[in-house]
């Protein structure tokens, strides 16, 4: 078992920005992937006329994904550098697929944002939405990898110009821009990803693989607070029985203890518990595991519940409070409104039943009582009925489990954190 402390990492950024590329090259860097798996990769791109995609495609296992280009769903791959196990969650940029970036998003601790530095590209839409939905979503720890060094010639200039324009869009989101390092890098080339680059000797910092070690620090572990583990997925697996997977986001689970999950209502005993396939006494927050249930049926769990001890279960809200920021949508949101509620693991669709406040997102100041409606661009506090149970938790109790993006019409409307909850009963 990794005896280094565990850090969830994510990639974030623009379609096409090199986010997969860069996540192969890390990898493939620290060794977490061999050569001869390379080689195929690399023999699998050249058949798909994909040249320049093997790293890619370590991540992209679906068919689908290969001819696309594109990453759809979320790839977990663990690595490790001198100081942290990674696990490393690659999330799609591409904007269909950004709900799955937020179930991605609500469980990383640090952020990857990928610019690239091709003329011509930099800063574009999904960097901002990325950008903006990372820190409304809490993710505070931040590195930007200006990516596509080499199709700027390596250029000390462009870094500079780009790093100054990102700088200005964090700013503004309200990130500690002293704490968020800059990297030039060329994924594909593996330019300053693992060893410092001599094509860039005008630039002094460390490498990536450096700056996760310099710049990342542990998140605290509420090891201390009741269990919360949103379920990812159940199987049913022969001779083992009920085996749901997910992430411990607080308190800790052990062998024998008496779980219950929420909102299904069944409860059932722990027999074992497993990471990368490694049995384990218990399971501590930030881990990633599987774990086998006496006396639940895979049929009475879904992915969206949350195991807790019955003593202190997880909360299911009748309605909830909200402190929100509309990121894009085509007209305005008004009391009555209907989208679908993405919260850890859960999705359910929730009605806004009240529109309380507009906010000024910086200073959290009133800037109008009861509004007609929202649009684009807004910050507001509102009060949403959840139309089917589900587990959502206040930020001051449980920060994990109370990030939440709104979507509708395929793409990402609003994300926001909950400030209260109403139990149901």
């Amino acid at each position: 078992m990794p005896t280094k402390p565990h850090i969830n990492i994510m990639t974030s950024g623009h379609v096409d920005a090199g986010k997969s590329t860069l996540v192969g090259r890390l990898l493939y860097d620290t060794g977490a992937i061999r050569e001869e798996e390379m080689r195929k990769l690399k023999e699998t791109a050249t058949e798909l006329k994909k040249e320049t995609f093997e790293f890619a495609f370590v991540m992209d296992k679906a068919k689908e994904e290969r001819e696309r280009g594109v990453t759809i769903d979320i790839m977990h791959r663990p690595f490790e550098t001198n100081k942290w196990f990674f696990t490393i969650i690659d999330a799609p940029g591409h904007r269909d697929f950004v709900k799955n970036m937020i179930t991605g998003a609500s469980q990383a601790d640090v952020a990857i944002l990928v610019v690239s530095a091709k003329p011509g590209e930099g800063i574009q839409d999904q960097t901002k939405e990325h950008a903006f939905l990372l820190k409304v979503l809490g993710i505070n720890q931040m590195i930007v990898v200006l990516n596509k060094m080499d199709a700027a010639n390596w250029d000390q200039k462009r870094f500079e110009e780009l790093k100054g324009e990102v700088t200005k869009l964090l700013q503004g989101i309200g990130y500690k821009m002293s704490e968020v390092p800059f990297i030039p890098v060329s994924a594909y080339l593996g330019e300053n990803i693992a060893k410092k680059s001599d094509k860039m000797a005008w630039y002094s910092g460390p490498s990536l693989i450096e700056a996760l070690d310099q710049h990342v620090k542990e998140p605290a572990k509420p090891v201390d607070k009741p269990l919360r583990l949103p379920i990812q997925d159940a199987y049913s697996i022969t001779g083992v029985g009920t085996v749901p997977v997910g992430r411990v986001e607080s308190g800790i689970m052990k062998l024998n203890d008496t779980i219950v999950f929420k909102p299904s209502g069944v409860t059932g005993e722990v027999k074992s518990i497993e990471i990368h396939h490694q049995q384990l006494p218990q399971a501590a927050p930030g881990d990633n595991v599987g774990f086998n249930v006496r006396g639940v049926d895979k049929s009475q769990i879904k992915k969206g519940d949350v195991v807790g001890h019955p003593n202190n279960p997880p909360t299911v809200a009748k309605e909830f409070t909200a402190q929100i920021i509309v990121l894009q949508h085509p007209t305005v949101i008004t009391n009555g409104y209907t989208p679908v509620i993405h919260c850890h693991t859960a999705a359910v669709a929730g009605t806004i039943e009240e529109i309380i406040a507009k906010i000024d997102p910086k200073t959290g100041q009133v800037v109008q009582e009861k509004p007609d409606f929202i649009k684009t661009g807004d910050a507001a506090r509102v009060r949403i009925k959840p139309l089917k149970p589900m587990v959502i938790e206040k930020q001051s109790e449980f920060p994990q489990l109370a990030r939440f993006a709104i979507r509708d019409m395929g793409m990402t409307v609003a994300a926001g954190i909950v400030l209260d909850v109403v139990k149901a009963e």
